[in-house]
């Protein structure tokens, strides 16, 4: 069942309004031919039935969460049940004389309702089987037996073909408005970084240039961290990032590896979503990072990777410091986010789990668990 959207609401609605047309149409056939009948009182309560129920889908298809299965079904069912009735109401021998069932027309809105609801599959499906009961209720096979349900079904698949069309044109237009609304964002947050922080770097870079010692250090880390911010907030990074290719972890990972660093991996590569795998590799960056600002020069650190059938752990462990208890907490409530955002915060929005075991004095291990999907 396709996923009802805005630029379905029409399409139910014109079926709303083919519906009462059609049973307009009826009413006006059986007036005029209810004498001609084999048992002509029996025509009014399927009239009434066929009105009630005109109301009542009317309504009812009006609400996105009933457009289900158990409504259209019934839909189908009641509506060959009218077809039916016609043998009964109408007559065998006017039914094989040509003479329209009483449902003529009318049996047309549950097909076209399966199509809008489930596309080309759905609608052929109630297309067929109400052709089907069409025949069987006129009890003879001509050509012009044959053309209603023709028509049924070349109906159903245009409706069909015409609703996935809808269905893909909204999810790129959804897309395109998110790409605009993220775009917004980013020139707002651009310009208050430019006037603050990335001024601040480039202060920092230029001052401490030509020094030697910390200085000097601090002012290269400086000039690293505005040309990375400069990249994030113009979005050149992500702007031919191929949302499905693939990405060995490993590659992203080993550029870490130092005097102070050990990576293990397995032998093969890890291949991940290549947007995953960058995000992956920036956590375990950050949590290394942690290392260096909070523990004593020189401390040493591992990171290991575990690669699974149904998903792969990175394990990031040091012999610093340790982590007090409540530290975290407290980091967060005083606004450095390191943790929450850079390290928690990219792993839960891939939908995997950070893990951080500590102790004062006994070092930390930072695990993170993605599953595969």
């Amino acid at each position: 069942m396709t996923e009802s959207s805005g630029l379905q609401t029409p399409l139910w609605r014109a079926i709303a309004v083919f519906r009462i047309a059609a049973l307009v149409y009826v009413a006006v056939l059986v007036v005029r031919n209810v004498g001609a009948y084999e048992r002509p009182v029996l025509a009014w309560p399927v009239l009434a039935v066929m009105a009630g129920w005109t109301v009542f889908t009317t309504y009812a298809y009006a609400v996105p969460g009933r457009r289900r299965p158990p409504l259209l079904i019934a839909d189908l069912l009641i509506t060959m049940a009218v077809m039916t009735a016609s043998v009964w109401v109408v007559g065998r021998a006017a039914l094989e004389d040509g003479r329209p069932t009483l449902a003529v027309a009318w049996h047309v809105a549950p097909v076209i309702a399966w199509a809008v609801a489930g596309g080309r599959r759905w609608g052929i499906t109630a297309a067929l089987a109400m052709g089907a009961t069409d025949l069987m209720v006129r009890a003879h096979y001509d050509q012009a037996a044959f053309t209603g349900t023709v028509l049924m079904v070349l109906a159903a698949t245009a409706v069909g073909y015409l609703v996935g069309l809808a269905e893909v044109s909204q999810q790129r237009l959804e897309r395109a408005i998110q790409l605009e609304a993220t775009t917004r964002e980013r020139e707002r947050l651009a310009r208050g970084i430019h006037d603050s922080v990335l001024q601040v770097l480039a202060l920092v870079k230029r001052r401490g240039a030509g020094l030697d010692g910390e200085a000097g250090e601090l002012a290269r880390l400086a000039g690293e961290q505005e040309a990375a911010l400069r990249t994030l907030v113009t979005g050149r990074s992500s702007e031919h990032q191929d949302e499905h290719a693939e990405a060995d972890l490993m590659t992203l990972l080993e550029p870490y590896a130092s005097a102070t660093v050990s990576v293990a991996a397995p032998a093969g590569a890890v291949r991940l979503p290549a947007r995953v795998a960058a995000e992956l590799a920036a956590a375990v960056a950050a949590a290394l990072d942690n290392v260096v600002r909070h523990c004593e020069p020189g401390t040493k650190a591992w990171v290991l990777v575990e690669d699974e059938p149904a998903e792969v752990t990175v394990s990031v462990r040091d012999e610093g410091c340790g982590i007090a208890p409540e530290r975290l907490a407290e980091a967060e409530e005083q606004g450095r986010l390191g943790v929450a955002q850079s390290i928690r915060g990219r792993i839960i929005d891939l939908g995997g789990t950070v893990r951080i075991i500590s102790a004062p004095g006994q070092g930390t291990e930072v695990e993170f668990t993605l599953p595969r999907r």
